[in-house]
């Protein structure tokens, strides 16, 4: 006869006996997995034994509680979780195949045990807060030699100190300038220092060039004295491996004999602050 209404959410079987005469301890094995206690009924001597009080299940095995038994004991179970087949898998039994993908939602998972620097690897996406790279480009450089200034002439500044260059893109032995491999955009800072023996400094300009122009300037006006220092910044989109970074230098000086310092007055630094 067809079934009529909804379909039932259990399945049917007969009941099982398992018997374990022999068995001596404190546990013994059984032949199918249970949920808890109360899906098998234990049998000692043919006394029936209490689920919970007597004895308590984890999957296959049946723990006995406060003694244990003599192999000439005789020990049986009925499986009743057989006849009727619960929803409730046994502890430690869902494996990562029986979940379905995407099943296990934001509410199911507890904030603290979310640990990021344990359990997420990989590179964070941007729209959750990350940059989309495994380690931001970032760097800063110092200039650690002076170079001649000649009056009204752009001059590129060698920074040749590396104090830190994630990725390795600063070029700080031949062409002194920063290549990220990665687009973006960087906040780029420069900083520059202009020496002169005798008063005679007019103005001092800084520029930041982006692939043999410059994108950003700002000018210092020292007014008549022996030293001064320009700051430039800007936030300049880069395409990645091709578009590379320099500072200029320029001075309004009385004669040809000013000098850049360099050392921990001048700067070069920047960093990728997003796509």
């Amino acid at each position: 006869m067809p079934y009529i209404g909804n379909q039932s959410t259990n399945s049917y079987s007969s009941m099982i006996k398992q018997d374990l005469t022999g068995a001596s301890g404190a546990s013994v094995t059984l032949s199918h997995p249970v949920a808890n206690a109360n899906e098998v009924e234990l049998y000692i001597n043919n006394v029936r034994q209490e689920p919970t009080t007597s004895y308590t299940t984890n999957g296959t095995t049946l723990n006995f509680v406060d003694y244990t038994v003599a192999a000439s004991d005789d020990i049986y179970v009925i499986f009743s979780g057989k006849a009727l087949q619960t929803i409730v898998p046994p502890d430690g039994s869902v494996s990562t195949a029986k979940i379905a993908d995407s099943a296990v939602s934001t509410a199911k998972i507890a904030s603290s045990a979310v640990d990021l620097t344990s359990k997420v690897t990989g590179v964070l996406p941007v729209a959750n807060g990350g940059t989309g790279l495994a380690s931001n480009p970032m760097f800063k450089v110092t200039g650690a030699n002076n170079v001649p200034i000649t009056n009204n002439t752009r001059t590129k500044i060698t920074f040749n100190s590396v104090e830190f260059d994630v990725g390795g893109y600063f070029d700080a032995t031949t062409n002194y300038r920063y290549t990220p491999q990665v687009a973006g955009k960087y906040f780029i800072n420069a900083r520059a220092y202009v020496t002169y023996a005798s008063a005679g400094i007019e103005n001092i300009y800084g520029y930041i060039y982006k692939n043999g122009s410059s994108v950003a300037q700002f000018q210092s006006i020292a007014g008549g004295i022996n030293y001064g220092t320009v700051y430039v910044s800007s936030l300049i989109d880069m395409n990645g491996s091709t578009d590379y970074l320099e500072m200029y230098l320029m001075a309004s000086i009385s004669t040809d004999a000013a000098y850049y310092a360099g050392g921990d007055v001048g700067e070069f630094s920047g960093y990728r602050v997003g796509a």
